[in-house]
């Protein structure tokens, strides 16, 4: 099975098409704007997050991550115990 490489569709529309797409849209702009205005006078969720999210940007995200991991002291008490020559040495030899 093959998985990767090209995609048939996938990638960024070319400027054309692009370009296309905003000419078929703009008349409906004032639409959508009065849809939005229509929205936000009834109080939706959506629209009020929608409109401060485009005014002010998103809010920072943060992610608390819990993260234990076991150490096993012997180790560290050896490694501690090599001399920096030794380090380089190694280091030399591989």
């Amino acid at each position: 099975m093959k998985r990767g490489g090209k995609r048939i569709g996938a990638g960024r529309k070319s400027k054309a098409e692009e370009q296309s797409l905003i000419e078929k849209l703009t008349p409906l702009e004032p639409l959508a704007f009065e849809s939005l205005k229509y929205a936000l006078t009834q109080k939706k969720d959506w629209a009020v997050k929608l409109t401060f999210e485009y005014l002010y940007g998103k809010p920072k995200q943060y992610i608390e991550a819990d993260v234990k991991q076991k150490i096993d002291s012997n180790r560290i008490d050896r490694f501690l115990m090599i001399s920096d020559k030794q380090i380089i040495e190694d280091l030399e030899n591989d």
